[in-house]
């Protein structure tokens, strides 16, 4: 029996990194919807005939269905989208969905309720795991306070999104996924929240790699396997600053700041010398035989360095490319700036084959392997059974702390 294609629509679509994946196990898609100037010049440049949209609150649902080119009546297999990851980061201010950014967030699943597509996935930051939806400042927690309410509570936005879905009729399950098991070169990790209309929950995403081999998986897939074949290619590049090449000059593949002679870490360092965490990104190569760290959208700002093992220069748009696996002729508009920003905040394309194959896998009724145990992530309680039973668990200690505070 022919396997069915499944049709998609694609939100928040960026440079396209989560729907090539998507594409690669046969999903065709219909529609891309993104705001950015650069972004939208990527996707018009590599897909001319594909229907491009603008700021998905200014379409109705109905207006979706005829951008996209279809009926009333007929069927969306597949709405897919990443909505700005900022308002949940925690390199960011956690404002959730009080912060604009957060609120498309609202209007995705708005539009996944009224369209009822038979699946939808959404994937985004780790900070949506913990992230609330209203965030209290953190001068304005204590002793002197009133106890945090359900709307201030870590989980409450992830919490209230599932909710949301479920209630519709959606069957939802979710994980936090290293991208690096299932072939990325890229220590990349995103939660992604799978749903399906028939109400069942979807098993997890079946790894391809393995951090040291186990599992009967292969190794996870290094830098070095990443730069094959790059070294003869022009490569476009920002500069570092001639006073960090000094340091830069000094460090090995893998090093950073700490690997500096005693000496010159506080020279090199400055004020952040003094400021808590490990810093692990300060002054960073890339390593050759481990997966990259997670990109970012500049590999030249201090605190998130990305260097190349070594060159003295930070990464060039030609390596990020192959870490987030884009094709060689997947072409990039706009200014070297934003090609960065554009390939840094993309969905390795491995992450979203493992989706793709997940889902038509369940709409042709084929079997799907899964490894009981498997660690996807470095972190606990990240899949939906137990971050929902850490989540209740965190209720019930605030009610405790309610009932103590107010008798």
């Amino acid at each position: 029996m022919k396997s069915k294609k499944l049709k998609g629509l694609s939100f928040f679509s960026g440079a396209m990194g989560l729907d090539l994946g998507l594409e690669s196990t046969g999903i065709d898609f219909l529609l891309a919807c993104e705001v950015d100037k650069s972004c939208k010049a990527t996707i018009a440049k590599n897909k001319p005939d594909l229907t491009l949209i603008g700021d998905i609150r200014d379409y109705t649902a109905k207006e979706i269905r005829k951008e996209a080119g279809l009926s009333k009546n007929e069927d969306i297999d597949l709405m897919v989208g990443g909505p700005p990851c900022q308002a949940f980061s925690s390199a960011g201010k956690r404002q959730g969905f009080n912060d604009e950014r957060g609120n498309v967030f609202l209007t995705f699943i708005d539009h996944i309720i009224n369209l009822k597509p038979r699946f939808a996935v959404l994937e985004n930051v780790r900070g949506l795991l913990s992230c609330p939806i209203q965030h209290r400042p953190h001068d304005q927690r204590g002793a002197k306070f009133s106890p945090l309410s359900s709307d201030e509570e870590k989980g409450g936005a992830l919490f209230h999104i599932l909710q949301s879905l479920t209630s519709a009729g959606y069957g939802v399950s979710f994980n936090l996924y290293n991208s690096a098991n299932f072939g990325c070169p890229q220590k990349r990790e995103r939660v992604v929240i799978i749903c399906s209309r028939d109400g069942k929950e979807l098993p997890f995403l079946s790894p391809t790699h393995s951090e040291n081999g186990s599992y009967g998986l292969p190794k996870w897939k290094s830098v070095r396997e990443a730069f094959k074949g790059l070294s003869r290619k022009k490569h476009d590049f920002i500069e570092f600053p001639e006073r960090r090449l000094k340091y830069y000059r000094m460090l090995k593949p893998g090093q950073y700041w700490k690997h500096l002679p005693e000496n010159l870490q506080k020279e090199a360092m400055g004020a952040s010398y003094f400021s808590g965490g490990g810093k692990t990104g300060f002054y960073r190569r890339l390593p050759w035989d481990k997966p990259s760290p997670t990109l970012v959208t500049h590999p030249a700002m201090p605190a998130t360095d990305l260097a190349h093992p070594t060159k003295d220069r930070p990464l060039s748009i030609q390596e990020y490319k192959v870490l987030q696996e884009f094709p060689n002729d997947w072409e990039l508009e706009g200014s070297l700036i934003n090609q960065y920003k554009q390939i840094g905040n993309a969905v390795p394309l491995s992450l979203g084959r493992a989706i793709g194959k997940l889902l038509t896998s369940h709409m042709n009724k084929k079997s799907i392997s899964v490894l009981p145990n498997f660690p996807y992530s470095r972190y606990r309680n990240t899949d939906h059974a137990s971050w929902m039973k850490q989540f209740k668990k965190n209720k019930q200690e605030e009610k405790k702390q309610l009932s103590i505070a107010f008798g």
